[in-house]
């Protein structure tokens, strides 16, 4: 029905920067709030960022004034840039988004399959 892909996780050093993607396809009629979560090893998953059908963003106190979250509603696209990247950054990404499907004419919650970030020297 509907897939979220992530792109553009990888291997960065501290202070580098990387922007992820996330588009939204399958039987869409419109989106929600989209956002970033993460998970590192041993620790449970964690609000990174959202952003409103709107564009109204929060975010995370450890990433705030270094990640800017943003979208393009036209794409059903939502993309992170992170950047001062720490290596208590690394974890794997996840893209979230709250999608009104046309086949069931409902709101459904849906994640991506998660795209690595290691920050490393």
């Amino acid at each position: 029905q509907v897939q979220l892909v992530e792109s553009g996780g990888g291997l960065v050093q501290p202070g580098g920067s990387l922007r992820l993607s996330c588009a939204a396809s399958g039987s869409i009629v419109s989106i929600n709030a989209m956002g970033w979560y993460r998970q590192a090893p041993g620790k449970q998953r964690e609000l990174v960022a959202t952003i409103s059908s709107g564009g109204t963003t929060n975010y995370a106190d450890s990433v705030k004034g270094r990640f800017t979250i943003s979208r393009d509603n036209a794409k059903n696209t939502v993309y992170l840039q992170m950047n001062s990247l720490k290596p208590e950054d690394t974890a794997v990404y996840y893209c979230n988004g709250d999608i009104w499907v046309r086949s069931i004419s409902g709101h459904v919650n849906f994640w991506g399959q998660g795209t690595q970030v290691t920050v490393s020297s």
